[in-house]
């Protein structure tokens, strides 16, 4: 079972989902629509740099969207959390 202090330190933040839609070159539009949310909380997410104050359902719609399109997060892991693109298949 996952604890829920750990749980919460492995959401990404506003700058990770900035970081990431700029390497893969999606527009916030591009990102509402692959997730199935507003582009507005595209936008309300980004503009924190900690984890965003929006509904979890939203962040892991904007996540799984983003690992689609192949995006890797980085945990915060004592260097710092981040971004990159994920490895070739």
């Amino acid at each position: 079972m996952i604890n829920s202090k750990s749980h919460e330190s492995n959401k990404i933040t506003g700058t990770q989902l900035r970081a990431a839609r700029a390497m893969i070159r999606w527009s916030a539009k591009d990102l509402a629509k692959a997730a199935g949310i507003g582009v507005a909380t595209v936008s309300r997410a980004e503009v924190e740099d900690g984890t965003p104050s929006i509904t979890n359902a939203n962040l892991r719609a904007m996540q799984l969207a983003l690992e689609t399109a192949g995006i890797e997060f980085i945990p915060e892991n004592g260097g710092g959390a981040g971004v990159r693109l994920k490895k070739p298949e």
